[in-house]
């Protein structure tokens, strides 16, 4: 008991691992709030409004993670050597995804017929600005977690969640009453919205001027050059990601009914947070390797070793008990979900590997590969999915998700191994600022 007991305190010295658990641990506490959140929302309201809710929370996530997912690896990369530079990328960050977003949402709004009979519940002024306003909320809400991420404050992350998590259940609850129609996306926008004033005023009232004070004046920030650089190659990559993680689900909204996508997305939401476990690792890989390159090869494998360790016990009890698991909202959910959450489960494990690839790459600033890879990645997702869908419904996105993943960590295994021994065979190791950092 006391070497366990030494050998996390060992750990939690270690910013990768208390970065990443914190990271995990954020994951753990927002899997268990959100389904209890949906379970009390599948009691507390009809099928066909729990379907609802969950493709306009997915629609509006869509859009505010356009640009928000795409400047995550941006942040985690420049932030910890940005310098007296940190706000001023903080709120570019901000304003460009917050700006983003909120033109596509318009831009959804405007064609709302041609997205089917499921997002007609946006049609109106009101709907339609307080959806557009959510965008904009969320996509800085996507940031400020990164942000703490980059400034090695991640241990903030699933103390902010869990208070919203809790808020975000309570309010669905009083709502069921007086809004039985929208209730499930109000009481999920609300508390979103009021976590913004207490963690921003965290981050620029506190952890940035410490940030700034510990790197430094001698640290010269990345100029915007480099950053543009980066994110020419980073965010056509993220962007063909996101079509993975909230595109398919929109697409599928679009070709079921409302009480089928309901137990979609409860089967396809649980195999995602599984999935978010093996990223959160390599999160907190990209942050260190930013910050000391030259332990990139040691902390690679430290996050493969640690990513399995964790995940592997979680997709063998998500594959075994998918169905009792599932069980607990319906048995319809088990009927119609078992098999998508065993197969997107079974895909976490080559995901772990490419996660770290990438999260290596990032470090690195290899934008060109980086984009390269995520692409291909999303390509075939897509057409597997497609292809797959008039055979197996919504169970293709398990299998093309499966068989895509297992053939990219394939292609990419030999480069990520030549990574993982770097520095071990007398080769010189890539410092910031070198050529190899380019």
């Amino acid at each position: 008991m006391s070497s366990l007991r030494e050998k996390i305190l060992r750990d939690l010295s270690n910013p990768l691992f208390r970065q990443g658990y914190a990271l995990m641990a954020n994951t753990v506490v927002t899997g268990t709030l959100g389904m209890g959140y949906w379970l009390l929302a599948a009691h507390f309201y009809t099928p066909e409004e729990f379907g609802r809710g969950q493709a306009v929370i997915t629609a509006m996530r869509l859009f505010a993670s356009l640009t928000a997912l795409g400047f995550v690896g941006a942040l985690a990369r420049f932030l910890p050597v940005a310098g007296r530079r940190t706000p001023e990328l903080i709120l570019r960050g901000y304003g460009l995804a917050a700006a983003t977003g909120g033109v596509a949402a318009l831009g959804f709004l405007l064609t709302l017929p041609l997205w089917g009979a499921t997002y007609s519940v946006l049609a109106g002024f009101g709907p339609g600005l307080f959806f557009l306003a959510s965008v904009l909320v969320w996509a800085v809400f996507t940031l400020q977690d990164v942000v703490l991420t980059g400034l090695r404050k991640a241990t903030w992350v699933p103390v902010n969640n869990l208070v919203f998590g809790l808020v975000k259940m309570g309010l669905l609850v009083a709502l069921a009453g007086a809004l039985p129609d929208g209730g499930i996306f109000v009481s999920w926008m609300i508390p979103t919205a009021l976590a913004l004033i207490p963690v921003n005023w965290l981050i620029f009232g506190v952890v940035v001027p410490r940030h700034v004070k510990s790197v430094g004046a001698a640290q010269e920030p990345p100029k915007l050059r480099q950053i543009g650089r980066f994110l020419a190659g980073d965010f056509p990559g993220t962007l063909s990601i996101l079509a993975i993680v909230y595109l398919v689900p929109v697409v599928v909204a679009t070709k079921v009914g409302e009480a089928t996508f309901g137990r979609f997305s409860m089967a396809h939401t649980l195999a995602s947070m599984i999935e978010l476990l093996a990223m959160n690792m390599a999160v907190s890989l990209t942050v260190e390797g930013s910050f000391d390159r030259s332990k990139l090869a040691l902390n690679c494998r430290r996050a493969l070793r640690r990513g399995f360790m964790i995940v592997t016990p979680i997709i063998v009890v998500a594959f075994l008990g998918a169905p009792l698991i599932l069980t607990i909202f319906g048995a319809q959910f088990a009927d119609e979900g078992s098999t998508l959450l065993r197969l997107m489960a079974l895909a976490v494990l080559p995901r772990v590997l490419i996660e770290v690839y990438l999260s290596a790459l990032r470090a690195q600033s290899h934008a060109r590969t980086l984009a390269l890879v995520q692409i291909g990645l999303a390509v075939l997702v897509l057409v597997s999915t497609v292809a797959l869908f008039p055979t197996f419904g919504v169970n293709a996105v398990g299998y093309g998700l499966l068989f895509s993943e297992l053939l990219v960590a394939l292609l990419i295994f030999g480069n990520l191994r030549k990574i993982l021994n770097f520095g071990e065979t007398g080769q010189p190791t890539v410092t910031q600022g070198s050529s190899g950092a380019a």
